[in-house]
């Protein structure tokens, strides 16, 4: 890829490691992209991938889903800033509150980590309280609060608390283990100070963990138990797992709900959701402060409404279609690493997967952090070499979007039979 390898060294020169986000930095250099569509991204020097990243799970519909890209073209005449109310934020206000029955009101933002400092802020001064809960190998953004054991490219990079990060504040953030029933009755005993319990309801950050039977249930008692509010991290999840999140395939209601991605389909928007009662505390209305100049703006708006509107339509199709293709991605790799002999577990939910070179299940933070990272770097070099893109890190996912073709799944497991084969030998 000679043109990438140019384009990384003048990179290095200009952008702190040549990259803009750390989980896009991988050896001995990431290729460049130039144009993407429906499931497919080409590189500046013409190799074609099928994109098993998708934009880290924001790109459900695929790229440039045609009615997303219509409503933007439309609204790119009229106007792009306003910084002033619009009634198509109205309107997606109602529509994600449609979709989410644990919703009464919404405050638009425009980042996932935007989103969760948001959430956690108003939590804290909702309930007078300082602390929090988060979970190991859950990610919430890159703020202090939650830069504690965190997933995707923290634990990729080994940072497991941020220099610059003040002690100060990450003392105030008590952490737990995901599945683990008594350890966060046991955390949440240790302090009446505890605003929130902060979580992934599917760990995506951490690969993929899904949540034991009934754990998120337990979660919603205990938490109301001990009047602390409870935030599920939806940003990956929201509108992925189905139309109305996590939360509606497990039927547990949390008191805030964080999205993003899937929101916007490729364009940076989020939201922080919640009861009525609770969400009357941001400002203007209230004393818990949140602004921004560009929440709302009616290019994310627009591009939100017809990725909401687009999902609802097809949902009915559309998640059935995602989970069967999953179910038979992650067969299909098992098989063949279970024919080359490699020790492995695959975690499979919805339309996102992940294999681990691991004897044992992944369940937690630990069972993931002793998976063999060696053998996962050697298995995202072979795929690349054979046409598909899935995210550099054993701690991300394989995430499919709509625009996945039944022939795509072929493919797909050609190239991890001979990357897997690399593995092996």
């Amino acid at each position: 890829m000679p043109k990438s390898k140019k384009l990384f060294e003048h990179a290095k020169r200009v952008i702190p490691s040549g990259v803009n986000s750390p989980v896009r930095h991988f050896e001995p250099y990431p290729f460049f992209v130039k144009r993407s569509n429906g499931s497919h991204i080409w590189d500046v020097d013409g190799k074609k991938f099928i994109d098993l990243c998708n934009g880290y799970g924001a790109l459900l519909l695929g790229h440039r889903r045609r009615e997303i890209i219509s409503a933007v073209s439309k609204q790119l005449n009229i106007g792009t800033l306003y910084c002033t109310p619009t009634e198509q934020e109205v309107e997606l206000s109602d529509m994600i509150k449609g979709n989410f029955p644990s919703i009464d009101m919404v405050r638009l933002v425009n980042s996932g980590g935007e989103a969760t400092m948001t959430a956690i802020r108003l939590a804290r001064g909702f309930t007078g309280k300082r602390k929090i809960v988060k979970f190991e190998g859950c990610y919430h953004g890159a703020h202090d609060s939650v830069l504690v054991k965190a997933g995707s490219g923290s634990a990729h990079h080994g940072i497991s608390v941020s220099k610059g990060g003040l002690d100060a504040v990450s003392k105030q953030t008590l952490v737990a283990k995901y599945n683990d029933f008594k350890d966060i009755e046991d955390v949440l005993a240790k302090s009446d100070d505890i605003a929130c319990v902060i979580v992934e309801p599917v760990m995506a950050n951490m690969g993929l963990i899904t949540p034991e039977k009934n754990f998120l249930k337990h979660l919603r008692k205990i938490t109301k138990q001990h009047n602390v509010l409870l935030i599920f991290d939806e940003v990956v999840t929201g509108f992925r797992v189905s139309p109305g999140g996590a939360q509606e395939h497990f039927g547990v209601q949390p008191d805030i709900t964080t999205l993003a991605k899937a929101l916007g389909n490729g364009f940076a928007i989020a939201a922080v959701g919640g009861k009525k009662h609770i969400m009357e505390q941001l400002a203007p209305g209230g004393m818990v402060y949140q602004a921004s100049t560009f929440a709302g703006n009616p290019i994310s708006v627009c591009a939100a409404l017809a990725s909401v509107k687009t999902m609802n339509r097809l949902k009915t199709k559309l998640y059935p279609k995602l989970e069967k293709y999953s179910t038979i991605l992650s067969n299909g790799i098992g098989d063949i690493a279970t024919d080359y002999g490699i020790a492995h577990s695959v975690n499979s939910f919805s339309s996102m997967l992940q294999i681990f070179f691991s004897a044992k299940p992944v369940t937690n933070y630990d069972t993931c952090m002793n998976a063999d990272t060696k053998k996962f770097k050697k298995l995202f070099s072979g795929l690349i070499r054979n046409g598909v893109f899935i995210a550099p890190s054993q701690f991300e996912v394989v995430f499919l979007s709509n625009a996945i073709q039944r022939d795509d799944l072929g493919i797909i497991l050609d190239s991890y039979s001979a990357a897997l084969r690399e593995v092996k030998d």
